[in-house]
Order: structure tokens, then C-alpha cells, then sequence
């Protein structure tokens, strides 16, 4: 009798066991709002604090060369939940392209779309037919309800890109019950409420899009000590930026004390990210050019992580290009799921548990295309009146190629040499740029990217 029982004590746990390992992992998206490539501890700073965070990415793969799809908020964020290059979706910019004064633009942009066509099948939506629960919690910014678009839940997400806000009340944000705390601390309480109440018998995704640290900037006090007498560190100086940091990383390590409290931290898969580059002057990201709204390295380059326990190597490093536009076709593979959307990414499931990258991966080119115009120029941007003039940019291993359309001029840089984009290469090696502006037309036609060509009759040349 004692053996039988013993027997069946055993083929519970080696049952149990079984289906633990198969079963299919959460899925965790951590998007921060325009949290620049050195803006965090993990990615060399010594300004801001990012202790949860630093020590989250420790246990998975940090990508160097990681980029946005877009300069700013709403494309990027479009062409990473329907992994589509920004012609395809059409979503450019913020509201509308021609940004800035008529009489400075001398072409009539493209006219830029604001909500994201129900036709895409998001990755959410993939998810949610492959048997997941949906959440969103925080800035959606692609239309007015997220549940259209696959998500079953949502907490406070809207058309807003930010808040009017982050004390309550927060006016464009809208959360349900009384909205006592700073905004970011109370969508983490929903997140939390979310993640102690889903079921633990259906794999979960939950996209955690926090506003946070979009403008407006808006100080914690109780966390202003921390960086009252820090010196600047390359730029980095902004203390009351620096507490909504600090402020979100605690947040995350409520998320993660949440999830390992119900017994789900070990089983899910996580990506760390920023939207695009950080704020200037608000944050610097040198070396890196430029900051939010530039298609220079600062404005598109981005601090990445992925974290999955037992899969991939904790502490690993990577210098891989790769681009958001990754995220949705990497998480079909982690989901066992499939897709009938035609996605522009490439999976990285593979090499992350393998560090081995395919010819798929090495050779692919990065394709980036703005026929917009976005206002906000700086001395990093060497253009006074405009951080994004209308054109495209294309990198394709350690060379990068600017075109802009309002004078045909290009601009090449060996990011590997020069990571700055200070030594404009293509009067140098006119073979490299020839063949990169050839890719560029390639990638245009594939995508049916439209030009802008009709010139703008308020134009004023400045003499």
C-alpha cells in the first residue's frame, strides 16, 4: 500500500512538474514614455536612479543597439503593437505633420492619421486569439478604446498622449473610483488590483504603457532629497525629471513584487523598453545626437532588456541592431502562436536564448520614414526651426544613411566610428550611399511610402 502511494505521490509531481514547464509563459511589455538610452543606471547613468530596473534587466539580455520604429510617441508605439513600418499604418507623427510655421516648410507634408486602423490585427489581438487575457494599463494613444483592438481590459488608456496632469485631477485621463495619487502611483494600484485578480489557469499579457516621464514634469517631493545637491552627470540635471525616474522605478518593483507574490514572476517573459529617445533639453543621451523628434541616434535609440528565467543568459549583452517592430513576431514565438498579419520584424526568440544570430537578423536594414514636419529644433539637431524635416533613414550594419526630400540631401555616418553622426561620410564613399539611397527606394516601393513633392507656396527662403 505504502509503495502504491508513493508511486502516485511521484507521477503527481513529475505530472506537475510537466505541465509547469509547458506551460505557456506571461507575457510582460514594461513601455516607459520618453526615457532616453542613458537614462537609466543599466545604460551608464550616474545622474538619475533606476535600482529595480538595473537589477530586472541583470537577469536577462541588454540590447546596446536597440531602436524605436519612430522618433515620437504614436508611430512608435503603432508600429510596435501591429508590427508595421509607419507607411504601412500611415500614423507619422503627433496630431498633425505640418507642425511648426507655414512659411518655414517648403513642402506640403503628408497627412498624418491619428488612429490606428481596426483592419491590423495588433499583438494583442494575435494574443488574445491564441487562448491570452489582455490588459492595457496606461497611455494607449492610438485611439479612443484599446478594447477594440484586442485588449480585454483597460486602465487608463485613451487617445491622450499625456496627461494634463500626473496630480489628481488628472482632467484627459481617465480612471475609474476616486483618483487620489499622483497618476503614475495610481495606475500601478488598478495594474496590481489586475494582477492579483486574473486567473492563474489562462496565460496573461499585460502591457504596462506608463505615461510616465512624459512631459509635464511634475516633481515627487518626497523624492526630490535623493537629487537636491547631485552634480550633473552629461547633461543629465534635471532633478524634477529625475524623481518621476525614480518614481516609476518603484512602481515597476510593485509590479514585480505583485507578480512574484502570486507565484507568476518566474514564468513570464519581459521586455523593458522606451518608446523613443529622451526629451531634449528636458535629458541628453550623449555621445548620441539629438533627442526626441530626430531621426539622429538620440532621438530613435533606445534602452532594451529582455528577461526570461532559465531561457536567457542573466547578465548577457548584445550589440544587435534590432528595432521594436521585433517585439510582436519575437512574442508569437514565445506564445506558440501564429499570426495572419504580414509582419515587418524579425523574431528574436532564437538568438536570445542562443546569442547565435541568423543571416535574417545580421543582414536585414532598419528603415525609418517621416514625410512630416516636427518643430522643436536645436543646436543637436544643427537645424534652429525644425527637430524632423520630411525625408527617411536607413541603417544596415554600422552604416546609416539620412535623405531628406525638401533639397535631396543625404547624409552618411559609420555609427561604428562615430556614434555621435558628426562626420557626414557621403561625399567620402559615394558607392556606400548609392547603395543605401537604392535600398531606400526599394523599401519605399515595398511599402508604398508616399512623397512629398508639392511645394508649399508660404514658403519663405530666409536670406
Amino acid at each position: 500500500m505504502k509503495l502504491k502511494l508513493t508511486f502516485v505521490i511521484v507521477l503527481n509531481f513529475v505530472l506537475n512538474f510537466c505541465l509547469a514547464q509547458n506551460k505557456r509563459p506571461n507575457i510582460l511589455i514594461i513601455l516607459v514614455d520618453d526615457m532616453g538610452w542613458r537614462d537609466v543606471g543599466f545604460m551608464g547613468s550616474q545622474f538619475y536612479e533606476t535600482p529595480v530596473i538595473d537589477s530586472l534587466v541583470a537577469r536577462g539580455m541588454v540590447f546596446t543597439n536597440a531602436y524605436a520604429s519612430a522618433a515620437n510617441c504614436a508611430p512608435s508605439r503603432a508600429s510596435l503593437i501591429s508590427g508595421q513600418w509607419m507607411p504601412r499604418h500611415g500614423i507619422y507623427t503627433v496630431a498633425n505633420s505640418d507642425r511648426g510655421k507655414s512659411i518655414d516648410r517648403k513642402l506640403i507634408p503628408i497627412a498624418n492619421t491619428e488612429t490606428l486602423d481596426p483592419k491590423f490585427k495588433t499583438l494583442a489581438g494575435s494574443l488574445k486569439e491564441s487562448g491570452y487575457t489582455t490588459c492595457i494599463a496606461g497611455k494607449w494613444h492610438l485611439s479612443d478604446d484599446p478594447t477594440q483592438y484586442g485588449f480585454d481590459t483597460n486602465i487608463g488608456g485613451s487617445h491622450a498622449g499625456s496627461p494634463t496632469s500626473y496630480y489628481p485631477p488628472y482632467k484627459n485621463v481617465k480612471l475609474s473610483g476616486p483618483n487620489t495619487k499622483y497618476l503614475t502611483d495610481m495606475i500601478m494600484d488598478k495594474t496590481i488590483d489586475y494582477v492579483k485578480n486574473v486567473s492563474a489557469d489562462t496565460p496573461f499579457f499585460l502591457y504596462y504603457a506608463t505615461y510616465a516621464v512624459h512631459t509635464p514634469i511634475q516633481k515627487i517631493d518626497s523624492l526630490m532629497y535623493k537629487f537636491e545637491n547631485k552634480k550633473p552627470w552629461l547633461g543629465q540635471s534635471n532633478k524634477a525629471y529625475a524623481t518621476m525616474i525614480n518614481n516609476e522605478d518603484r512602481n515597476i518593483g510593485r509590479l514585480l513584487s505583485a507578480l512574484k507574490d502570486k507565484g507568476v514572476l518566474d514564468n513570464t517573459f519581459i521586455i523593458f523598453a522606451s518608446d523613443n529617445g529622451g526629451l531634449n533639453p528636458v535629458t541628453f543621451q550623449h555621445p548620441l545626437r539629438a533627442g526626441k523628434g530626430s531621426y539622429f541616434e538620440g532621438g530613435i535609440r533606445i534602452p532594451t532588456a529582455f528577461i526570461w528565467k532559465g531561457k536567457i543568459r542573466a547578465g548577457s549583452h548584445s550589440d544587435l541592431p534590432i528595432t521594436n517592430l521585433d517585439f510582436y513576431p519575437t512574442l508569437m514565438e514565445v506564445a506558440h502562436a501564429t499570426t495572419s498579419e504580414k509582419l515587418d520584424g524579425n523574431s528574436l526568440y532564437k538568438y536570445l536564448q542562443t546569442q547565435k544570430p541568423g543571416k535574417e537578423l545580421v543582414d536585414r536594414p532598419l528603415y525609418w520614414y517621416f514625410p512630416i514636419y516636427l518643430e522643436g529644433g536645436n543646436d543637436e539637431t544643427n537645424d534652429p526651426v525644425f527637430r524632423t524635416r520630411p525625408g527617411e533613414v536607413v541603417r544596415k550594419g554600422d552604416w546609416k544613411l539620412h535623405h531628406y526630400f525638401e533639397d535631396n540631401s543625404l547624409q552618411l555616418y559609420n555609427l561604428k566610428n562615430d556614434v555621435g553622426e558628426k562626420n557626414n561620410l557621403a561625399g567620402k564613399f559615394p558607392k556606400k550611399t548609392k547603395e543605401l539611397l537604392e535600398l531606400l527606394s526599394h523599401l519605399d516601393q515595398e511599402t508604398k511610402a508616399p512623397v512629398p513633392t508639392q511645394l508649399n507656396p508660404d514658403y519663405h527662403v530666409n536670406k
